[in-house]
C-alpha cells in the first residue's frame, strides 16, 4: 500500500521521487528496465537551456527557468558534474537577426538573465572555432552542461535514501481504481495498491494515461542522432552552440560535455517505434553537414561513437502535466521533451507541491539533503589517489584504459544503493567503456567483476538488460546449456 506509485525511472520520475521523498508519505517507483536512467535520460543534450525558447507562459518556459535557478545547489548537494559554460545562439544570415531579437525578447519575458547579442571581436574571442559565415549571436550566459546520467542516478539515490522504494523489471500492464477510490497497478507480475498514481513513463506515457483517463493523449517519438568526439579535442568549443531554431526543434548543436568530449547532434525525425534507437546513415550524414554551420570542420577521425535517443513529442506543443479527465489522484509528466532535463528539478518540485496538498501530505522534520557519488579516480589530485588506494587497494587496479577507472570504482558501482546489474549501468556511472575504444578492451574484465560481485553468469550478463547478453556460449566448462527462456538451468527453481 503507497500513497504515490511513480511509472518511470527516468530524470523526470526521479526528480519526482526525489521532490517527495521530502514529504511524509509512502513512495514507490516502477520501472520496467533493470536501472534507473536507461531510455530518454540517457541519450540526449544533456543541456541546462536558458529558457529563452519556450513559448512566453508556457509550463516549459515556467518550468526550465526555475529547473536552471535550482541547479547549481542542488547538483552540489548531490555531487553531480554540473558547469555554467554559457551558449550562443549563432546567425549566419543578416536577413534572419530578427529571429536572435525575437529569441531576446522572449527570454527576457520569460526571465532570463544576462541576455545579449554580440558580434564580431568579442564573439570571436569567445569562440574562436566558429565558422566564419557566422555574423552575430545571442549569448545567454545561465546556460550550462550536466551529466544526465549522473543527475539522474543521484536524484533516485537520493530519494532511496530517505524512503523511497525503487522496483525493476517492473512493467505496467494494468491500472484500475476501485471502488473506493485507490489504484492498483499491475506490473512485473505484482499488484500495487496506492492513492495516487504518478506518470513519469517517458515515450510511453501516452499508454498509461489511455489506461485511466477519459480523454486520449498520444505521444510521438521523436529520434534525435548524435556524434560524439574524443576528449583529444577538449576546449575546441568552450560554449554550447546553437544554431538558429525552427520547427523541428534547435537544430543541430555542437556543445563540450562535462567530461571533456565534444557533442553534435541531434536530428530530428519522428518514427513509430518506441524501441527504435538505431543510428543511420542518412542521420549521421545530416549531423556532420549540419555542425559546419556552426564551427569550423571537426575532424571526422575523432568521432569515437554515434548514438541515438528518443524524445516523448506531445501533440499540444507544451509539457502535460496535471491531474488526468476522469482519473482523480492520477498525475501526469507527460510529453516531457527538450527542455525536460533542465526543467526535471522543477517538474518535481510541482509534483510534491501538488502531492502535499491533493494527499494532505506533511513535510519531514528530518531529510539527507547530501548524497555522494563515485570517487572518479581519473579527476583527483594525484595525494588523494594516493589515500584512495591505501583505504581500498581496489583503486589501484585500472580496469578502463581509456577513461582510467578502477575496479573500485565499478565494485563501488554495483554495491552502491540502486547498483548496477549490466554493463550499461556501469558505464553510466563510471564512464568505463565511454572512452575511445568503447570498452574492446575492459569489457570482459567488467564482466568478470560484476560477475564476482552478483553472482549473476556470465553468460546472462546483458549489455542493457532484455535480451542483450554479451556472451553466447562456452567453449568448455559448461555441462548444462541454459536453455530456457529466462536463461536458468532446467534444474533451477524460478
Amino acid at each position: 500500500m503507497y500513497d504515490a506509485v511513480i511509472i518511470g525511472a527516468g530524470v523526470t520520475g526521479a526528480a519526482a521521487a526525489w521532490a517527495l521523498s521530502r514529504l511524509c508519505a509512502n513512495i514507490c517507483v516502477l520501472e520496467r528496465t533493470e536501472d534507473v536512467c536507461t531510455g530518454t535520460s540517457k541519450a540526449n543534450s544533456a543541456i541546462i537551456h536558458g529558457g529563452f525558447d519556450p513559448a512566453v507562459g508556457s509550463l516549459m518556459a515556467k518550468l526550465n527557468v526555475r529547473g536552471n535557478e535550482m541547479m547549481d545547489s542542488l547538483c552540489e548537494d548531490l555531487d553531480v558534474p554540473f558547469q555554467r559554460n554559457g551558449a550562443l545562439v549563432v546567425c549566419t544570415d543578416d536577413a534572419k537577426m530578427g529571429v536572435l531579437e525575437t529569441l531576446l525578447e522572449r527570454g527576457v519575458a520569460n526571465g532570463v538573465n544576462g541576455l545579449r547579442i554580440i558580434r564580431g571581436e568579442e564573439l570571436c574571442r569567445m569562440e574562436p572555432n566558429l565558422s566564419e559565415n557566422v555574423t552575430a549571436a545571442l549569448y545567454a550566459p545561465t546556460s550550462g552542461i550536466v551529466c544526465p546520467f549522473e543527475l539522474t542516478l543521484a536524484l533516485a539515490e537520493n530519494a532511496w535514501q530517505n524512503g523511497v522504494d525503487f522496483h525493476f523489471h517492473a512493467e505496467v500492464t494494468d491500472i484500475r481504481r476501485d471502488e473506493k477510490g485507490l489504484y492498483h497497478v499491475k506490473a512485473g507480475g505484482t499488484e500495487y495498491v496506492t492513492r495516487a498514481v504518478i506518470n513519469a513513463a517517458g515515450v510511453y506515457a501516452d499508454e498509461i494515461h489511455n489506461m485511466v483517463s477519459t480523454q486520449k493523449i498520444r505521444i510521438r517519438p521523436r529520434r534525435g542522432e548524435y556524434c560524439l568526439y574524443d576528449r583529444a579535442l577538449q576546449g575546441y568549443v568552450r560554449h554550447t552552440i546553437f544554431q538558429l531554431p525552427t520547427e523541428k526543434g534547435k537544430g543541430v548543436l555542437v556543445t563540450p560535455t562535462v567530461h571533456g568530449n565534444i557533442l553534435a547532434g541531434p536530428t530530428s525525425d519522428f518514427i513509430s517505434d518506441k524501441e527504435d534507437t538505431a543510428t543511420t546513415a542518412e542521420g549521421i550524414a545530416e549531423v556532420l553537414e549540419k555542425e559546419n554551420l556552426s564551427v569550423k570542420p571537426l575532424p571526422r577521425g575523432k568521432i569515437i561513437t554515434s548514438f541515438a535517443g528518443l524524445r516523448a513529442h506531445g501533440e499540444m506543443g507544451d509539457f502535460i502535466i496535471g491531474e488526468a479527465e476522469g482519473a482523480p489522484l492520477f498525475y501526469d509528466l507527460a510529453g516531457i521533451e527538450s527542455p525536460g532535463l533542465s526543467s526535471a528539478p522543477a517538474i518535481g518540485e510541482m509534483t510534491a507541491a501538488w502531492a502535499e496538498k491533493a494527499l494532505g501530505l506533511q513535510k519531514k522534520d528530518h531529510v539527507i539533503e547530501k548524497r555522494k557519488g563515485i570517487p572518479h579516480f581519473a579527476e583527483l589530485p594525484f595525494e588523494e589517489k594516493q589515500k584512495l588506494i591505501e583505504k581500498n587497494p581496489l583503486y589501484g587496479q585500472i580496469v578502463c584504459r581509456c577513461e582510467t577507472v578502477t575496479e573500485g570504482e565499478i565494485v563501488d558501482a554495483i554495491r552502491r544503493p540502486l547498483g548496477a546489474r549490466s554493463l550499461d549501468g556501469i558505464k553510466r556511472r563510471t564512464r568505463a567503456g565511454m572512452g575511445r575504444c568503447q570498452s574492446g578492451f575492459c569489457l570482459p574484465r567488467v564482466c568478470e567483476i560484476l560477475h564476482r560481485e552478483t553472482g549473476i553468469p556470465q553468460d546472462m550478463i546483458t549489455k542493457c538488460g532484455g535480451n542483450s547478453r554479451v556472451v553466447v556460449g562456452y567453449t568448455k566448462g559448461e555441462k548444462e546449456p541454459r536453455d530456457r527462456e529466462d536463461g536458468r538451468h532446467p534444474h533451477e527453481e524460478m
